[in-house]
């Protein structure tokens, strides 16, 4: 008969599981996930803005943009019931390329500065309404906030700092350590 370990024996239904609310959900996973966006950013290696490892590849400069802003897509879902790019207002959030590391990480700190003041200001019940990404006054996609947020910013801002990885390794750039151990970062 196999020895189990006491915390892999017990029953399910003696496991306390603490709940926490939506907002509180996305203020925790908005610290981490920035955390690990400082961390690739700061590899971010300057003069290397026109790198890019295929010719149909955006630039590095243009990807590390992409990245420092995400967090920052948080208020427009929050404060607004849809957005569409192709208005005039859109023309504000298209992203610009910054041109230093400094720029890139002083873009991160303001766009999680306006994700946290939009998250502490808002409810459980709000995250739950719907909310429209469109363009050109289609709609490309709606859904709940909770959904739009899980995936067009964390989902999507977890491919491109993925993305950013593999330019700063073919850049001779090193690649952190994200969610484990990286090669140049090994214990």
């Amino acid at each position: 008969m196999p020895v189990e370990s006491p915390a892999i024996a017990t029953p399910v239904a003696q496991t306390v599981v603490a709940t926490i609310s939506l907002k509180q959900f996305f203020l925790d996973k908005l610290d981490r996930e920035a955390v690990l966006v400082q961390k690739t950013l700061e590899r971010v290696p300057e003069g290397r803005n026109e790198f890019k490892p295929h010719e149909r590849s955006m630039t590095l400069g243009y990807l590390a943009s992409i990245v420092a802003g995400i967090l920052g897509w948080i208020p427009l879902m929050i404060d607004r019931d849809e957005f569409d790019l192709d208005s005039p207002a859109g023309e504000g959030f298209r992203t610009r390329e910054m041109t230093s590391r400094g720029d890139l990480l002083a873009h991160l700190d303001s766009s999680v500065a306006a994700a946290r003041a939009s998250l502490a200001a808002t409810s459980d019940p709000h995250l739950l309404t719907p909310w429209a990404f469109k363009m050109g006054g289609r709609v490309v996609q709606q859904q709940p906030r909770t959904i739009m947020i899980a995936d067009a910013v964390f989902s999507h801002l977890a491919h491109h700092r993925g993305q950013l990885t593999v330019y700063l390794r073919l850049a001779d750039s090193s690649v952190p350590a994200l969610y484990g151990p990286s090669a140049d970062e090994f214990v």
